[in-house]
């Protein structure tokens, strides 16, 4: 089979530089709606390393189809099954396309959350046990989504998808370095009001291991610390449903109130359990080329100049604890074309309008990254 080079040179920073496959390791390619030959590249990829490569084909109208009818006897030898597998793995390389990303808006909430909960501990295990990285494949749909040609989309995408990565090191450290002696937070911006501490929790930089795009730095805040109000102004799709300007309102650490365009579905999502009104995220945004929303959250929430900050499960990593079947990337854009908004670490000035103040911080803004790549 003759293979688009790009492919090719996705594949190889996958198996390579995102999840540094070594011989004998087992990995799994999880492949979502996805072209065979980009399945077949990634498999040469890992075989050229010496790793050991197992494939799971899947399709978005199966999957609904599947959770429309979804027992929970089923799903729990499923998830048996699933963690049983993934288990033997080294790594997981999971690739999702869809050409409707509202496949499953109508499968009811009830069993969303039931497969969510079900399902959870192999999530947890793949997350926090095994080196992987998850990124979308580009389709009409997701060009649409962006309000661009399919032809200009694809070469958008591989092009953040193979940016030079090694180039955010040093801007990363000096940011999570900075993050990790920080215990006050503070953020403002059109209708953002925010306080937080992140004292003792840590920090870890995002450069294309997990996430593809990737450009991010994140953090959690102390669980009871936040207090205030967020208006987040990237728009968001999750469990099949779309959200525009979703506000947060924080007593204690917890969500007292929650509003958007889909008031009622947002906060059911919000009621799955104890631990979604709590946030288990906080973290920065720095990807060079992505600077306008379009409704995909690994794209999103890597955009130039913005936030996000997370209800739900915290990563065991730069943790604060908080346990839950939601992990939402709420994505908050501050550069000047978006209303703009600063960011202060204790009380000194990091971001103003999407931009890093501090001149350690300088290389993380879109002006370096973009001249070298």
């Amino acid at each position: 089979m003759i293979i688009d080079p790009r492919f090719t040179q996705l594949a190889e920073g996958l198996t390579g530089f995102s999840t540094s496959l070594g011989k004998g390791e087992r990995v799994l390619i999880d492949a979502y709606d996805v072209p065979d030959a980009m399945v077949i590249a990634l498999m040469r990829a890992a075989r050229a390393r010496g790793a050991l490569p197992f494939v799971q084909i899947q399709r978005a109208r199966i999957a609904r189809e599947m959770a429309v009818g979804a027992e929970p006897a089923q799903y729990e030898s499923l998830s048996e099954i699933e963690l049983a597998r993934i288990r033997q793995m080294d790594a997981y390389i999971a690739l999702r396309g869809s050409e409707n990303i509202f496949e499953a808006s109508d499968v009811p909430s009830s069993r969303v959350q039931l497969l969510s909960r079900l399902m959870k501990p192999v999530t947890d295990h793949r997350v926090n046990k095994t080196k992987w990285v998850v990124l979308r494949w580009p389709t009409p749909a997701m060009a649409q989504q962006a309000s661009m040609s399919t032809e200009a989309f694809e070469d958008f995408y591989f092009k953040v998808c193979t940016l030079d990565y090694a180039r955010m090191k040093p801007g990363m450290k000096a940011l999570a370095d900075l993050m990790r002696r920080t215990d006050r937070v503070h953020i403002t911006g059109p209708g953002t009001d925010l306080q937080f501490s992140i004292k003792g929790i840590g920090a870890k930089e995002c450069g294309g291991q997990y996430n593809i795009p990737d450009g991010e730095v994140f953090s959690c805040p102390v669980k009871d610390s936040v207090e205030g109000v967020v208006q987040y102004n990237a728009p968001s799709v999750y469990l099949g449903s779309s959200f525009d300007n979703i506000r947060l309102v924080f007593r204690k650490g917890r969500i007292v109130e929650a509003t958007s365009s889909n008031t009622r579905r947002l906060n059911e999502i919000l009621d799955s359990d104890a631990g979604a009104r709590s946030v288990g995220e906080f973290a920065l945004g720095f990807n060079p080329h992505i600077l306008e929303p379009m409704r995909d959250i690994l794209f999103d929430e890597k955009i130039a100049g913005s936030f996000h900050f997370t209800p739900g499960q915290a990563y065991e990593e730069c943790g604060n604890g908080n346990k839950s079947q939601v992990h939402w990337d709420m994505v908050c854009i501050q550069r000047p074309d978006h209303g703009g908004g600063k960011i202060w670490f204790d009380g000194k000035l990091v971001r103003r309008d999407g931009l890093f103040v501090p001149r350690s911080l300088h290389r993380l803004n879109p002006g370096y990254l973009q001249a070298g790549s």
